[in-house]
Order: structure tokens, then sequence, then C-alpha cells
């Protein structure tokens, strides 16, 4: 599979996540910029998941139908044309992390998917969902590490 260059100007891959995007601090998603999306995209598909949350791999940001035109996202907003998704704590778009006290650091895998057409991906689909709906049929994909712990 082909792949989409996803950063952030937050953090470094595999580095902290700020305090400030985190739930301790202001809950703001972190600003995104990706290139590299293929010809044939007809929508992307952004998923944020740890898989080290003690009850399983926790959605903490789930966005479908985003223009694949679209080459970033503001902190704090949706990317264009996406429709915020309910997260693992119930809330609609971004619930930032969040781990158990005294946890070493969750890694927290922000994944960019470039799909053929609509990801088809239900509210309130676990992360095992998602990856069994668009692995098989992306396109391309990025993907970029965060980590944080308390």
């Amino acid at each position: 599979m082909a792949g989409i260059a996803l950063s952030t100007s937050a953090f470094n891959d595999h580095a902290l996540i700020p305090r400030y995007y985190t739930r301790d601090g202001e809950d703001v998603s972190p600003p995104l910029e990706w290139s590299d999306v293929p010809e044939g995209a007809a929508e992307l598909l952004l998923l944020c998941e740890d898989p080290d949350a003690p009850s399983g791999t926790f959605v903490h940001w789930l966005v479908t139908g985003i223009d694949p035109a679209a080459r970033s996202v503001n902190a704090g907003e949706t990317p264009q044309g996406g429709t915020p998704l309910t997260n693992g704590f119930g809330g609609t778009g971004w619930g930032g992390p969040q781990p158990p006290v005294g946890d070493e650091a969750h890694r927290y895998f922000f994944r960019l998917y470039a799909l053929p057409g609509p990801a088809g991906v239900p509210d309130g689909a676990s992360a095992e969902d998602v990856h069994g709906t668009v692995d098989g049929p992306a396109l391309a994909s990025g993907n970029i590490v965060g980590l944080y712990q308390r």
C-alpha cells in the first residue's frame, strides 16, 4: 500500500504529546498536515487510537468523508468536509489522551487513509471495526505516533 506523509507541528513522531492536546489540558485536537494522497481517492478517513488502553484499543478521534483535496487541519478543527463520529468517551470528535495514572506511556496512533469510495464506517465504530472496513480497500495510508503518560 502506498504511503501518505502525515505529520504535526505539535510533536515529533514517537515523542510526547503536549498536555495542551490531552484531557488533562485543553483537550484540543492537534494540527495535522499530509501529502502524497493518491489520485483516485474519493475520501479520507482519520483515526486516532490507543492500543495500550486497559479495556482494549480505544478510539480517540474518528472522522470520515474528509475531502481528498484537503492537506491539513488546524488544531481544534474538523478536517475539511469531514464528519466527526463518536469516540470512545461517548462524545463526538476529538477526545484527547487520558491514560490511567501510573501506566507506562500510552501510544496514540494517528492514521489517515485514502479510500476509493465512502468508508461505510458506522458511528461509534470500534478501532477493530474501522481496520476491518478500510485496511483492505485503502489506496494509501500514513501514520504518526504520539506518547502520553500521567
